[in-house]
């Protein structure tokens, strides 16, 4: 393995079984975790980079994404005191979203990384010019 390739991540594609309509949302998951699903799982599908092979990472990354919610409730409606327990296991669970999040295009850096954001086409001249 060359030390240029080392910590690089592949640019990832357009996939060609892409899922092109957004499944239902697993009757097990809880109610953030839903609402987590039908948040992201649009653009995912839009983006035509998840596939049916996918649908138990993203699962994952919603079970996560809502119990990170569901502890913050938990936490503000005890008077918003501090639970070291909760606060720690609340900080796991937000640490695997975003790790999850990531891997599916669903941070600034992998949307970038995955070319979700294209440049807006501009016909017209260039304004800083005289």
């Amino acid at each position: 393995m060359s030390k240029h390739h080392r910590g690089v991540k592949p640019k990832l594609t357009a996939d060609t079984d892409a899922l092109v309509k957004v499944p239902a949302a697993p009757k097990h998951l809880d109610t953030h975790a839903k609402a987590e699903w039908r948040r992201v799982l649009p653009q995912l599908v839009n983006r035509r980079v998840i596939t049916a092979a996918d649908l138990a990472g993203v699962e994952a990354y919603c079970v996560a994404a809502g119990a990170a919610k569901q502890i913050a409730e938990a936490m503000k409606d005890a008077g918003g005191l501090p639970d070291l327990k909760l606060g720690g296991l609340q900080i796991r669970y937000m640490q695997t979203a975003r790790q999850l999040a990531a891997e599916y295009g669903l941070t600034p850096t992998s949307r970038a990384r995955i070319g979700a954001v294209q440049p807006t086409e501009d016909d017209d001249d260039n304004p800083l010019s005289l």
